[in-house]
C-alpha cells in the first residue's frame, strides 16, 4: 500500500469517527471525496466500484439530509456526485450513469456554473448526443475560467473534435 493510500485510508477513519459525533454537509463532502481518491488510487475494479458506491451514497444522502446549506456547498455536492457517476460510466461504459449525471445537473444549469456545463457536455458526449454536447460546450467556453486544454485533451470529446463546430468554437476562443 502506497503512502498516499495509507494517508487517505487514515483520513477516512478519522472522518468516519467525526461522522459518529456530528455529521455536516462539509464532512459528507470530504468523506465522499476521500473515497473518490481511493477509486483513482486503486487498480482493482471491484475496489473501485465499492468506493464509488460508498461515495455516491454519502453524496446523495447529504444532498437530501440537510435542509439548510449554502448554495455553493449544494453545488459542490452535486458536482462531486456527477463526477462519481461519470467515473462509474468510465469503468462500466453503461450509459445509465451519464443519464443520471444529466438528471442531477440539468436542474442546476441556470446557475451558469462552469463545471456544471462541462459535466453536462461530458455526459452528452458519452451518450453521443452531439447537439447537446455542442450546446453545453458553447455555454462552457462562454464562462471566463473555461479550459481549452481540457477540451482538447479530454477523451470524451474525441469524436466532437472532428466536427467543424468544435474546431470553430475552439479557434474563436483561442484567439
Amino acid at each position: 500500500m502506497s503512502n498516499e493510500t495509507k494517508h487517505v485510508v487514515n483520513r477516512i477513519g478519522k472522518t468516519d469517527q467525526l461522522y459518529l459525533s456530528e455529521n455536516t454537509p462539509e464532512l459528507a463532502l470530504e468523506r465522499a471525496d476521500l473515497r473518490l481518491q481511493l477509486v483513482v488510487l486503486s487498480h482493482v475494479r471491484q475496489e473501485q466500484l465499492h468506493f464509488l458506491q460508498e461515495a455516491i451514497v454519502l453524496l446523495e444522502q447529504a444532498r437530501i439530509e440537510f435542509e439548510e446549506m449554502p448554495l455553493s456547498l449544494y453545488l459542490d455536492l452535486s458536482l462531486n456526485l456527477a463526477k462519481a457517476y461519470m467515473i462509474y460510466f468510465e469503468l462500466t461504459k453503461e450509459q445509465r450513469f451519464a443519464i443520471i449525471t444529466q438528471q442531477i445537473l440539468k436542474p442546476l444549469a441556470h446557475y451558469d456554473h462552469l463545471d456544471i456545463y462541462f459535466f453536462l457536455a461530458y455526459a452528452s458526449a458519452s451518450k453521443e448526443e452531439f447537439a447537446m454536447t455542442r450546446h453545453w460546450l458553447k455555454k462552457y467556453v462562454a464562462c471566463v475560467d473555461h479550459d481549452l486544454q481540457l477540451l482538447n485533451a479530454h477523451p470524451a470529446f474525441n469524436q466532437a473534435r472532428q466536427e467543424e463546430w468544435f474546431i470553430s468554437l475552439i479557434h474563436k476562443k483561442a484567439h
